[in-house]
């Protein structure tokens, strides 16, 4: 069994800085991915039209000003493979690849009370035991694949968005379905509908999207951000988003129509995902989110021709960004199309998959290839499917039957030494979840020094803290429109999955203040031992 300083699971933009830090530290560290490539989900969401809804320049890196230097984002909003160019430069550049087991998986991780060190296996059989334990999952890496009758009858391609082929897929001449209407399923609708001979996009809920407004970024703009990313960057640790767009501090409800249509118009053309910072209270009042509401639904209808296929594919029914709202490069153009066509499975379910593609109980579709974009086991999926045994032989699982709790999103009682990033509890997908990961992962590293320094060799979450904090992050999320509609938000997405509110609502800025005060007040919410607490008296 190889001795570590720490284990870190997942090779993503997380695993990744957890093991530059770490390393830094002089730590021995050893990251285990089961992919046979870095990346994370832009390893595997490879799908067409793949692109990433936070600007280039926010989704990177901070701590290395010479890597903001030399790296050139192409477009205003980046591609997937752009993206994965980047982890690999990144990983290259600072030779973190040393550190990596691609092609593992891990199995199990117990935690031993009398060494206080976790003891990780992997499926190969492999194993490593290390003081720390890092959860680098991802909140969308977890699949979530749907069973029709007949599925295997199939005689066609199904593939699944987040689990893309490495080969290229070829629609050319090819009958096309595409089932969900999320992210993927809208970015990658135009593309594939250049392509295909005929595409049947199956929706079950309208969703609302907002233009990329996405551009090339020219060598003026990028000489721009580069001269002054300190500032940049600070204002996306300083903005309730991440993202660097400050809301608008006033109400969509104290101006006049005319202003608010301009505004609202502004916003639509340039802030994709940022939108929702139009006005404050967009997320607060209901009020106010019609307003916002109304101008998308307006938006959205004048660009399809088809009265019967606008009224289905405009909105309704939930509150703007209530639901992530995704952001697209002409979805809903696409269904003017001739070769186009929008199956509504509110209206006619599907029934089965036949040998020549899905019978609904209006009619029967021939497709030779099916694309589940049906997304993911969203915060607790990756974290629940290996077995993680802490105190007691309790397992996360268990733990967790009812919901995720946590302490400040980063740990949980009775699993002492491990640190999950991004996770339950945390602003996460709330925001450019780039900003969390690397204020998560530096007060991880503040938190090991002061163990070395002071002898040290366990921390772990208050239970009671662990369920202030749970309250407190319910709390905030009352205070907002996201209770007001199913979503991976509150875990609708999975049949059976514990309807609970996981991510923090209250905001970048105001989440890191809280894990500051945290630290400055020595670590309040957490029991820091210079001995297992097995071995105390």
């Amino acid at each position: 069994m190889e001795p570590l300083d720490a284990v870190i699971i997942g090779a993503g933009f997380a695993g990744l800085r957890a093991l530059h830090t770490l390393r830094g530290m002089g730590k021995r560290v050893r990251v285990l991915e089961a992919s046979d490539g870095v990346g994370g989900v832009w390893y595997h969401n490879a799908y067409p039209g793949a692109r990433c809804d936070v600007e280039s320049y926010d989704y990177s890196y901070s701590f290395s000003s010479e890597l903001e230097q030399e790296w050139r984002w192409s477009e205003r909003y980046a591609t997937q493979p752009e993206i994965l160019r980047y982890i690999n430069h990144v990983a290259d550049r600072f030779d973190l690849r040393r550190d990596i087991s691609l092609n593992t998986r891990m199995a199990s991780a117990v935690y031993d009370e009398a060494s206080a060190r976790w003891a990780i296996h992997a499926e190969d059989g492999r194993t490593w035991s290390a003081q720390f334990l890092v959860m680098c999952v991802g909140q969308l890496s977890t699949t979530k694949r749907p069973s029709y009758p007949g599925q295997d009858q199939f005689q066609g391609e199904i593939i699944h968005s987040g689990v893309w082929p490495k080969h290229k897929v070829e629609f050319t001449g090819k009958r096309v379905a595409i089932i969900g209407t999320g992210s993927s399923g809208m970015q990658m609708t135009p593309v594939i509908a250049r392509e295909a001979q005929h595409l049947t996009v199956f929706q079950r809920t309208a969703n609302y999207s907002i233009p990329a407004a996405n551009a090339p970024v020219t060598d003026e703009e990028d000489r721009q951000v580069k001269a002054n990313y300190k500032t940049r960057r600070e204002q996306a640790w300083n903005s309730p988003t991440g993202l660097g767009f400050m809301p608008n501090r006033q109400s969509a409800l104290d101006v006049s129509p005319e202003e608010r249509e301009k505004v609202y118009e502004a916003a639509w053309n340039r802030y994709g995902f940022g939108f929702a910072l139009a006005y404050h209270d967009i997320l607060l009042s209901k009020p106010a989110n019609d307003t916002a509401a109304d101008f998308i639904r307006r938006k959205i209808a004048a660009v399809i021709d088809d009265p019967v296929v606008r009224e289905k594919l405009v909105p309704k029914g939930h509150a703007f960004a209530a639901r992530r709202p995704s952001v697209d490069s002409g979805y809903f153009q696409a269904f003017n199309r001739p070769n186009v066509e929008l199956a509504d499975v509110r209206e006619s379910p599907i029934v089965e998959f036949t040998p020549e593609g899905i019978r609904t109980t209006a009619k029967e579709h021939r497709f030779d290839i099916i694309i589940f974009a049906t997304g993911f086991d969203a915060f607790t999926g990756s974290l629940l499917r290996p077995e993680i045994v802490g105190r007691s032989g309790q397992t996360l699982k268990a733990k967790w039957a009812a919901g995720p709790v946590t302490q400040l999103g980063v740990s949980v009682a009775g699993f002492p030494n491990m640190l999950i990033v991004v996770g339950p509890g945390s602003p996460s997908l709330l925001s450019n979840v780039m900003v969390s990961t690397e204020e998560q992962i530096d007060w991880l590293a503040a938190l090991i020094r002061r163990m070395d320094a002071e002898q040290i060799v366990e921390f772990e979450a208050d239970p009671q803290a662990e369920q202030e904090w749970v309250r407190h992050v319910n709390e905030r999320a009352k205070e907002t429109l996201y209770l007001t509609a199913d979503s991976y938000y509150n875990g609708a997405e999975v049949a059976g999955k514990p309807r609970v509110f996981m991510p923090y609502s209250g905001g970048v800025r105001g989440y890191r203040r809280i894990l500051q005060k945290c630290a400055a007040e020595g670590y309040t919410g957490f029991h820091l031992r210079a001995r297992p607490a097995a071995r105390q008296a």
